[in-house]
């Protein structure tokens, strides 16, 4: 597969060794992994000509906004509200879930009850990536 084929997932994580260990993971997997350690920077990739196919949200991040505000971000605007949404993060409160989910997210994980795996083998699905 030449890297222009890959799907890009924007891995947005504010703590560096799990983004790491994330981006290593999607990138064995056949994906083409971009990384964010705050909501300015998404942005910034997200802009980017070669485009974003699937977001990995973390809830906390660098800097002013967390996730949900990055959601509500990028549900407004056209170009990006289509593009699948996974959180994966440590805390998952009803009411922070319901927030994420009535926004048009597609899944919320608390990284410490999912594997990685579980949570790549997901985005594929949604991605229609075939092994």
């Amino acid at each position: 597969m030449k890297n222009e084929e890959k799907k890009v997932i924007l891995i947005v994580e504010d703590e560096l060794p799990l983004s790491k260990a994330i981006g290593i993971k999607i990138e064995k997997s056949g994906l083409r992994p971009l990384q964010a350690r705050s909501v300015s920077e998404a942005i910034d990739l997200l802009k980017k000509p070669e485009g974003v196919d699937v977001i990995w949200l973390d809830h906390y991040l660098l800097g002013e906004k967390n996730g949900l505000e990055f959601v509500v971000e990028l549900k407004s605007n056209d170009e990006w509200k289509g593009i699948p949404v996974f959180v994966v993060s440590n805390t998952a409160g009803q009411e922070k879930v319901s927030a994420y989910l009535k926004l048009g997210i597609n899944k919320y994980y608390t990284k410490s009850d999912v594997h990685l795996d579980k949570v790549i083998e997901d985005i594929k699905q949604a991605l229609n990536v075939k092994e």
